[in-house]
């Protein structure tokens, strides 16, 4: 986003601290950005750079990521030497760095103190799972003489906790205490995060509150769009056709495998693009998916894990045709016949056969249809398979659930391992009989009405609201 649109009232933090405790994975959860550059190598941050976290156009807040303290010590004598009032320390502190701004001995010191000085609150982050030293009290002196508000971050990179060595300390410097995870935050741990910084200034009290109240509806825009995405995936999938033009007047087997193949991967490709929206509306675009060979080696969209697991089962589906009407034409293979493929998009990369889990003919039956004086043609879909869009909408839900609670901190693959436990989350006997009359009509040959589609999407809605 151009800075020249953040309007000038925004509140804006700079997060400081001594390099590697976690001020860029915290910078990371708390604007939501998968983009910041995080690293246990100390000295990743060397320039200062901003992330507005926006909802709607609108920036809600703005945080600054900043180098880590080099020479603390070098500047708190550098500024004591100077015997001012303490309402005078603010000017000393801007003299540091108009003296020292092409001095590469304090070129971090002057990073982290610059947008501080522009008007910047300030969230001091330390390790709290490391002792308390005397040397990190230069580091909060220096902030002291800067005049801003400010609150601390206890941040546990590791197990040991020794934030009862911390805390005393903090308190003679910093008007707010929190503690923050980084790798574990949630929408409730940011909505306190923001309450203590609503009252760093009276300013930005009256501010924050509301952003607060758009930071909600951001959570339920989210799920909101998540829900649209996968009911347009569900749609099409079920409704989606596949042509094959045949030279003679019957089909040979090469053309049916090759109408087969097509089918197939089109409905993988609609799931992967679909997966990949959901990554973008949950801001992690940049996300990398675990090959976890536990994952990957069984669950194609066509696989029998993947049928176990969001699927339904025997009695379900006897449920599901005794509540909407006898299956009519060829029943459902329930027998598994033999691959390992891949999932697409968030999930994983397809590759491999086709067909594992369901005879195909189940899935959509082939049929040859044309004029017999004019080009005949192979025609595979709407969808027939009853269990398939269970499958397609677990799949597509779980995603959503673990995304939803991931923290943009966090670089580590998603590794994505689900069981059958999943499916009792969100999939009851009354949701399934409400979810069977849409599937029912998807599969028809008749336009979708947009009330339709808007009345499954606030079904889907309330059973992700349900299950994060």
């Amino acid at each position: 986003m151009d800075k020249a649109l953040i309007p000038k009232e925004t509140p804006k933090f700079a997060v400081v601290g001594h390099p590697n405790k976690g001020k860029s994975s915290i910078v990371a959860a708390l604007a939501q950005d998968d983009t910041v550059a995080i690293s246990n190598v100390p000295g990743t941050t060397h320039e200062q750079k901003s992330y507005p976290l926006q909802v709607d156009g609108r920036v809600i807040y703005e945080l600054i990521d900043t180098p880590g303290f080099q020479r603390a010590r070098g500047v708190l004598e550098w500024l004591k030497s100077h015997d001012v009032s303490a309402a005078k320390r603010p000017e000393v502190v801007r003299k540091f760095i108009e003296t020292h701004r092409d001095d590469p001995r304090y070129h971090d010191e002057i990073e982290l103190l610059k947008p501080i000085m522009q008007g910047a609150g300030i969230i001091y982050v330390v390790d709290a799972s490391k002792p308390y030293g005397e040397e990190y009290e230069a580091q909060m002196e220096i902030l002291q003489w800067t005049g801003q508000p400010s609150m601390a971050l206890l941040n546990h990179i590791d197990e040991d906790d020794y934030a009862s060595e911390w805390k005393p300390a903090l308190n003679q410097y910093f008007k707010s205490i929190r503690t923050f995870n980084p790798m574990r935050t949630d929408t409730a741990q940011q909505i306190a995060i923001l309450e203590s910084m609503a009252q760093l200034r009276e300013e930005w009290t009256a501010q924050i509150k509301e952003s607060i109240q758009l930071f909600e509806q951001y959570q339920h825009q989210k799920i909101r769009q998540s829900a649209e995405v996968i009911t347009a995936l569900i749609v099409t999938a079920l409704g989606y056709r596949e042509k094959l033009t045949i030279k003679g007047e019957e089909a040979t087997q090469q053309e049916k495998e090759e109408i087969r193949k097509r089918y197939e991967q089109k409905l993988r490709q609609l799931e992967a693009e679909s997966h990949a929206k959901i990554e973008r509306i949950w801001n992690h675009a940049h996300l990398e998916v675990d090959e976890a060979p536990l994952l990957f080696e069984g669950m194609d969209l066509f696989s029998e894990s993947s049928a176990d697991i969001f699927g339904l089962t025997r009695k379900e589906m006897m449920l599901t045709a005794a509540t909407t009407g006898a299956v009519t034409g060829a029943g459902i293979d329930l027998l598994f016949a033999g691959h390992t493929l891949f999932v697409g998009g968030a999930i994983g990369a397809v590759v491999g056969g086709v067909g594992a889990y369901f005879g195909f003919d189940e899935l959509s039956n082939v049929k040859v249809l044309g004029q017999k004086l004019g080009k005949r043609y192979l025609q595979v879909g709407p969808m027939g398979n009853r269990n398939f869009p269970y499958i397609l909408l677990g799949r597509a839900l779980y995603l959503v659930t673990k995304l939803a609670s991931r923290s943009h901190a966090r670089r580590e693959p998603l590794a994505l391992t689900p069981d059958t436990r999943f499916k009792e989350e969100w999939l009851d006997e009354e949701r399934q009989k409400r979810l069977e009359k849409y599937h029912k009509a998807f599969r028809s040959d008749k336009e979708i009405e947009s009330e339709v589609f808007e009345a499954y999407s606030q079904l889907l809605q309330e059973t992700i609201e349900s299950i994060i």
